[in-house]
């Protein structure tokens, strides 16, 4: 009996097998031009490298949960709803590790080609309708890194640190403190701790 014949390697994948798409480039096909028509749309895509700033952001392929509304209006696609993100960072008083969850609201226009607000807009003013696609990545991003704090804080009345010891201020008991010797008369004082007996050791000597 022959046997099947081998698959061509140049053969076009079934639908199953196609590469994912990516999850950020949204198809309005469905959702139309007709003004007032809406879609909802709720997905959890992993997020890419370097949305932080100094000492703080989301890390690389962490959950970016989006709860979204898709509108058609006249000038193009308005995009509503709300953006969560977990984020990671360091203390800006006392280093020690931070974790927590951003959630934002969002409103933006994607303005159709040769639309007014497009032709009446500056290049970088305006986000545009690509075909019947819209790419959400660049919008998420700007809106999650412009919201993140420069200096985040573990608690809002964290002390900060010691700047003699490096301990956390917070960890240390209320009467901590270091003395504080002038620079001037350190060896001075050294020199007098080390030469100085107990008292009482001083004998005098009977001839």
């Amino acid at each position: 009996m022959p046997s099947a014949p081998a698959p061509r390697r140049d053969a076009t994948p079934s639908p199953g097998r196609r590469p994912s798409a990516n999850p950020w480039r949204i198809d309005l096909r469905e959702l139309g031009r007709r003004a007032g028509s809406m879609q909802e749309l709720e997905r959890t895509i992993p997020a890419p490298e370097e949305w932080k700033v100094e000492l703080i952001g989301v890390p690389a392929g962490a959950d970016v949960q989006l709860r979204l509304r898709l509108e058609s209006v006249m000038e193009g696609v308005l995009v509503s709803g709300e953006i969560q993100v977990p984020l990671v960072g360091s203390c800006a008083r006392c280093l020690e590790p931070i974790e927590d969850t951003l959630t934002l609201d969002v409103q933006e226009l994607y303005a159709y080609e040769g639309s007014t607000t497009e032709a009446t807009s500056e290049e970088d003013e305006v986000r545009l309708v690509d075909g019947d696609f819209l790419d959400l990545e660049p919008m998420v991003r700007d809106t999650v890194v412009l919201s993140l704090p420069l200096s985040p804080v573990c608690d809002e009345d964290c002390s900060g640190l010691c700047v003699d010891c490096g301990q956390r201020l917070d960890d240390l008991p209320a009467d901590h403190a270091h003395e504080i010797t002038d620079p001037r008369w350190a060896g001075l004082a050294e020199r007098f701790a080390s030469s100085s007996g107990t008292p009482g050791d001083d004998t005098t000597k009977e001839n």
